[in-house]
C-alpha cells in the first residue's frame, strides 16, 4: 500500500473515530428517516450517521426495487409514479415498524401526504437541504433519476424545489448542507439530534 492510500485510510478511520464520539450518548428509540431532493446526499450522509450511531443504514429506493424484482425507472416507465408512490408508501410503512435504523428515502417519498404522516408517527424526520448548484453538481453524475430525463433538467430541479421545500419543511429537523465534506452534515445531524431528544424528555 503506498504512502499516500496508507495515510487516508487512516483520516477516514480518524474522521469516522470523531463522529462515534459525537454519537455517544444519542439513543434512539426510532429510525432517522432522511428526506431531501435527489441529490442531497441523503446516501452518503445516511451511511456514515448509521456508522457514527450504531445503526443500521437502508435505502428506501434499494428496498422497493427488491421488493418490485425491477429497477425504478421501470417502475416510472411501466406503472407510472403513482403505482410506484404506492408500492413506496408500503415499503417505508414496512422499514419503519422494524428496530430503529437510519433511513434514506426517495425524494418524492415525503410529499406524498400518507407517506409523509407514517414517517412522522414512527420516524424522526431529518430535510437535508442543499442549494440548487450544489444538487444539480451531484446528479449530473449519474443519469437513473426518471424525473430529470428532461431537456433542462436544472428547471424541473427548481420547479422541484418550489414544489417540495415548503413540505420538506414539515420535518421535525432542518439541516444544511453545501459543497462541504458530508461528515460535516453528520455532525450537524447528531448535534440537532442531541438538542431534539432532549427537548422531547
Amino acid at each position: 500500500m503506498a504512502r499516500g492510500e496508507s495515510s487516508d485510510i487512516g483520516e477516514r478511520e480518524d474522521a469516522a473515530a470523531e463522529l462515534r464520539r459525537q454519537a455517544a450518548g444519542v439513543s434512539l428509540d426510532r429510525s432517522v428517516a432522511l428526506v431531501g431532493l435527489m441529490g442531497a446526499g441523503k446516501t452518503t450522509i445516511g451511511r456514515r450517521l448509521a456508522k457514527a450511531l450504531g445503526l443500521r443504514f437502508v435505502d428506501a429506493d434499494d428496498a422497493i426495487v427488491a421488493a418490485a424484482g425491477t429497477s425504478i425507472e421501470e417502475i416510472f416507465a411501466t406503472h407510472g409514479e403513482s403505482d410506484f408512490r404506492r408500492g413506496e408508501r408500503r415499503v417505508i410503512a414496512r422499514l419503519l415498524n422494524a428496530k430503529p435504523h437510519v433511513l434514506a428515502t426517495g425524494g418524492g417519498a415525503f410529499i406524498e401526504p400518507r407517506t409523509r404522516a407514517v414517517m412522522k408517527e414512527k420516524a424522526i424526520s431529518i430535510w437535508l437541504k442543499a442549494p440548487l448548484d450544489v444538487l444539480m453538481k451531484r446528479v449530473s453524475k449519474r443519469d437513473h433519476r426518471p424525473l430529470l430525463k428532461e431537456d433542462d433538467p436544472q428547471a424541473v430541479m427548481r420547479q422541484l424545489m418550489d414544489i417540495r421545500y415548503p413540505i420538506y419543511a414539515e420535518a421535525d429537523l432542518t439541516i444544511e448542507t453545501g459543497d462541504g465534506p458530508h461528515n460535516t452534515a453528520v455532525s450537524a445531524i447528531l448535534l440537532a439530534l442531541r438538542g431534539y431528544l432532549v427537548e422531547r424528555e
